[in-house]
């Protein structure tokens, strides 16, 4: 059974099928992420966080361009006390697809640029086209990322790396993007979605509430030292002992061996 969840923009929608929901971002041609579409992808990310239902999340943005930035037109009359208010509420947005407490796969056909690659960096993994172009092209324009690809970009794929695709602007191919690490599959063309879906659907059914544990453990000790990430994964380990999914898997495992647990979420 499949159904669509609205958001406050009809550029931004989610469709929910097998416990699978795309949000999908549509807005012809190229799909600018404008103000409008920044803040719907922030609601969509809480309104998929939130559903029961939903166990994965695909990011796509069609057949023929993830999203190719923002929506320079908008942003060039901006003067800086506007910015100062913006950028927070722009972190904000992407960060609430960050933070989605599922696994979360960018399904990239076409371009993926600017603000459009740092939406992919929220993912978890990410999957392109092989005609599929990525990069940070806005010091082209005089300006740096503002979305996070400053940051998320380094802890991906390492400073070097970063500086070189931020310092100059120039887009990759999905080879290379494979190679240093920006991309995780590289797919025929059109096939980024049906790719995505294969590889989140492995989770539905899955439990639910160990995968959110494991996904904060792993971006949250990122963001400290060792000793401080030693300390959030024994939190999350010890959290999972009141779920009835460990009792589950444990009994299962005991009982019939590996991989044969049928978990409820809960």
């Amino acid at each position: 059974m499949s159904r669509t969840v609205a958001t406050a923009s009809d550029l931004v929608r989610i469709e929910v099928e097998d416990g699978i929901a795309t949000v999908r971002v549509d807005r012809p041609s190229m799909n600018p992420l404008s103000i409008e579409v920044q803040d719907a992808l922030g609601e969509a990310a809480r309104l998929v966080g939130d559903d029961d239902e939903v166990a994965a999340v695909v990011l796509y943005g069609g057949e023929k361009v993830f999203a190719a930035g923002a929506d320079i037109k908008e942003m060039q009359d901006m003067s800086y006390p506007d910015m100062v208010r913006r950028a927070p509420v722009i972190q904000e947005c992407f960060s609430a697809v960050a933070r989605i407490p599922k696994p979360v796969v960018a399904a990239i056909e076409g371009y993926a640029l600017g603000a459009g690659n740092e939406l992919a960096l929220c993912a978890d993994f990410r999957v392109a086209a092989s005609d599929a172009r990525l990069g940070q092209p806005e010091i082209l324009l005089g300006v740096v990322p503002g979305a996070g690809g400053s940051q998320r970009l380094a802890r991906l794929v390492g400073p070097a790396k970063a500086k070189d695709l931020v310092f100059t602007g120039r887009m990759v191919d999905a080879a290379e993007a494979l190679e240093m690490g920006l991309v995780d599959r590289v797919c025929e063309p059109g096939q980024a979605h049906a790719t995505a879906l294969e590889m989140v659907r492995q989770y539905v059914g899955g439990p639910g509430l160990a995968l959110r544990a494991a996904k904060e453990a792993i971006d949250r000790g990122l963001d400290g030292d060792l000793e401080t990430g030693l300390a959030i994964e024994a939190m999350q380990f010890a959290g999972v002992f009141a779920t009835k999914d460990r009792e589950i898997g444990m009994r299962s495992f005991v009982e019939q061996g590996p991989g044969k647990a049928e978990f409820t979420g809960r």
